[in-house]
């Protein structure tokens, strides 16, 4: 009896062993895949702050980018400004003169050159219409409002006083004006003194013309009005 005590204790503790021993191996397989996974999750949760793409690749870019930046400040930071180049200053011009028109706008002549000028129309800053003399006398017929721009900047200006053509015409100073129309806003004007012989001709084709004569300013429009101021 006391042998088969002895076999049972000593069965009973081989149990006990081989029980503690699957529990130690089971332990230690939990302690392995529990390591395994947090390690797992650790470079998951790594990868997204390597770079902006994430992942290795996104780490290189990244640090490409970085530097690319950098030196292109430092290129930028020392690279010395190209020299402005020199552009060909325009051609000079006398100031400015201004002169009250009958309308109560303003005349603005500046002198281009010899027997150049141009006269721009203002009012309220508002440019309405320019005139430019270059070797001749220029005119402009204004909503009856006639402007003489002389080859040597002088200007005349007046209200009314206009006839229209075709036909002939008595004009201050004694001038008269015999006008024939030749085409589509195209008109002709002979200015006869006197004895009848032509002293002058306009021709206003598709543009306003003016002329002195013995200091008598004359405009004729290319509607075929004529007028004169002296």
């Amino acid at each position: 009896m006391t042998t088969n005590r002895a076999r049972r204790t000593a069965r009973a503790a081989g149990l006990v062993a081989v029980a503690a021993a699957a529990a130690l191996s089971l332990t230690a397989c939990q302690s392995g895949g529990k390591d395994a996974a947090a390690g797992w999750e650790k470079k998951v949760s790594a990868s997204p702050s390597t770079g902006e793409g994430g992942g290795l690749g996104g780490a290189k870019t990244s640090g490409a980018g970085t530097g690319l930046r950098t030196q292109t400040t430092a290129a930028h930071r020392s690279t010395t400004p190209a020299a402005t180049p020199r552009t060909a200053s325009p051609k000079t011009a006398s100031p400015v003169r201004t002169q009250t028109l009958p309308d109560g706008s303003k005349a603005e002549i500046r002198k281009l050159g010899t027997e150049h000028y141009l006269l721009k129309i203002v009012n309220h800053g508002d440019v309405l219409g320019t005139m430019e003399t270059n070797h001749r006398d220029a005119g402009l017929d204004a909503n009856d409002m006639f402007i003489l721009l002389t080859r040597d900047g002088r200007v005349q200006a007046w209200m009314g006083g206009g006839h229209e053509g075709p036909g002939t015409s008595e004009l201050m100073g004694g001038w008269t004006a015999k006008v024939t129309k030749v085409g589509e806003d195209h008109y002709r004007a002979r200015i006869l003194g006197d004895a009848g012989g032509v002293s002058a001709t306009l021709d206003a084709n598709g543009q306003d013309v003016g002329a002195e004569v013995d200091r008598v300013y004359i405009v004729l429009s290319a509607g075929g009005v004529i007028s004169a101021h002296a």
